[in-house]
């Protein structure tokens, strides 16, 4: 059977893949699907990267992780010496040194959240200082380590000290809890994970010295931190909203009274 002249025609823009109005067409439709992809391929990105750093869920793993902050008081002995740290609110890394020896732990990335904020850790991060079993090394101002604070392991104690020329030895003795009366001591800072509420003192001194906690000013520094830091979180304004107060108003309507006397009609208003 012959085809029809319809059929024919099928036939031809089937093999010649379209007729010149679709082939006029396709380029602007090519591009035009490509485009969407890009813009698609772009939004799927930008949107991963915003959930990244603003994910919906808090991170796992041991505490603390970014977004924690806990509060620490830290205690700097030499030989009977106190040593102030200066402090850098500024710092955006994981542990910020704030006004008497308090230390804000507040994570920022893995090296310094879990299991590695540590005193160790703190020590790396803050300009100048070294901490280990046999070298403990307090920056000045500058930021930089001075000779006059910089200890090692069996020596003896400067002349202007409490314990002058007497051998004296690097601990670091740490109280975990508010509650915890009898410190923990060690020579490796890298093994003390910080806590809430953390004491802290890094101790250069005579082995015989029994090692005191931070000062009452530097535990009531902290605590007034941590106080204002959870205030600070717990307090939400919603902007936008005015809270009205309902007030009692009194109305009186005036009451029309009719009067009426032979022949008139009077009308008052009281």
């Amino acid at each position: 059977m012959a085809k029809s002249a319809t059929g024919k025609l099928v036939s031809q823009i089937g093999a010649s893949g379209g007729g010149k109005a679709y082939k006029k067409a396709r380029p602007g439709n090519y591009y035009g699907v490509l485009f969407v992809i890009v813009i698609l391929g772009l939004t799927s990105v930008l949107f991963s990267r915003y959930e990244y750093q603003n994910p919906t869920t808090a991170p796992t793993g041991p505490a603390p992780q970014p977004g924690t902050t806990w509060f620490a008081a830290l205690s700097i002995d030499n030989c009977g010496t106190q040593i102030t740290l200066p402090s850098d609110t500024n710092y955006k890394g994981g542990f910020i040194v704030l006004a008497n020896n308090v230390i804000k732990v507040a994570p920022v990335g893995a090296a310094d959240s879990g299991n590695n904020a540590t005193v160790g850790q703190f020590a790396n991060e803050y300009v100048g200082m070294t901490a280990s079993s046999s070298t403990l090394a307090i920056p000045g101002p500058t930021g930089l380590a001075q000779a006059s604070t910089t200890f090692h392991n069996n020596t003896t104690c400067a002349a202007a000290t409490k314990y002058a020329g007497q051998t004296a030895t690097i601990r670091y003795a740490y109280w975990s809890t508010v509650a915890q009366t009898k410190p923990t001591i060690t020579t490796d800072p890298s093994s003390i994970k910080f806590t809430p509420d953390m004491r802290i003192t890094m101790a250069f001194l005579p082995a015989s010295i029994k090692i005191a906690p931070p000062s009452e000013g530097t535990i009531s520094a902290m605590f007034t931190d941590a106080a204002a830091a959870a205030a600070a979180t717990t307090t939400t304004t919603v902007a936008g909203t005015v809270t009205t107060n309902p007030v009692a108003t009194t109305s009186t309507n005036p009451v029309a009274t009719t009067s009426t006397l032979p022949g008139t009609t009077t009308t008052s208003v009281g």
